[in-house]
């Protein structure tokens, strides 16, 4: 990104080197743009400075690379969504997109979501010398997702508890089948574990004696 600073000075020189102190560069790394020259008036009466005009090329930020990348992504889909962008703690950087088809940017389940997501998250940090992680969400989509999976993964591991049998939920993707093994965790009598392939990865919800020995193989699953 280019960036221009206006500086003046008794004479053009001074004005150049004003600026370049204030940025802390060198002329090599400058371009210059006289404004207005210096002009001296009769007995110093009238005399005006000068004024430059100097720019350079300063190296994207992170987040101004994110905002870069969904708006060109948002007008090659001709869709109109703008994003919000919040730099975290420990390189993360949230992005809350609104537009007018809030629909169409979260799709299915939140797949055209978590493609924009992904996508975003290869472009950024391709080729950058420090990786961040970048959260994108609509219409708080994510955190009612979250909410309906923690639902879900209760009322289960209560059906397998009270009928011993092993439950096999839909296919999900990596980040919602997290969701489904943390919540259960400390869940009593209740172990979980991913079988399958992408994309039809799934989360088995089994019941496990109090021994810790799980009775997988020995219980019918539900499906």
């Amino acid at each position: 990104m280019f960036v221009s600073i206006e500086v003046s000075g008794k004479t053009e020189e001074e004005a150049i080197q004003n600026a370049l102190s204030q940025l802390g560069l060198q002329r090599d790394d400058v371009t210059v743009e006289i404004i207005e020259r210096a002009k001296s008036g009769f007995l110093g009466l009238k005399s005006s400075p000068a004024v430059v005009r100097v720019s350079y090329e300063r190296p994207d930020t992170q987040s101004e690379r994110v905002e870069q990348f969904l708006t060109g992504l948002f007008e090659r889909m001709g869709v109109r969504a703008t994003p919000h962008i919040t730099e975290e703690e420990d390189g993360v950087i949230s992005v809350i997109l609104t537009g007018d088809d809030p629909g169409a940017l979260i799709g299915r389940r939140g797949e055209t979501l978590d493609a924009i997501q992904h996508l975003t998250n290869y472009i950024v940090n391709k080729k950058a010398t420090s990786r961040v992680r970048v959260n994108i969400d609509a219409e708080n989509y994510r955190a009612r997702r979250n909410e309906a999976l923690e639902k879900l993964a209760a009322k289960v591991a209560a059906k397998v508890v009270k009928y011993r049998r092993n439950m096999t939920l839909e296919p999900m993707n990596s980040y919602e089948r997290h969701v489904i093994h943390t919540a259960l965790q400390g869940f009593p009598n209740v172990t979980t574990y991913s079988v399958g392939s992408e994309p039809n990865r799934r989360i088995v919800v089994a019941y496990e004696h109090k021994s810790g020995h799980n009775s997988a193989q020995n219980i019918r699953e539900w499906r």
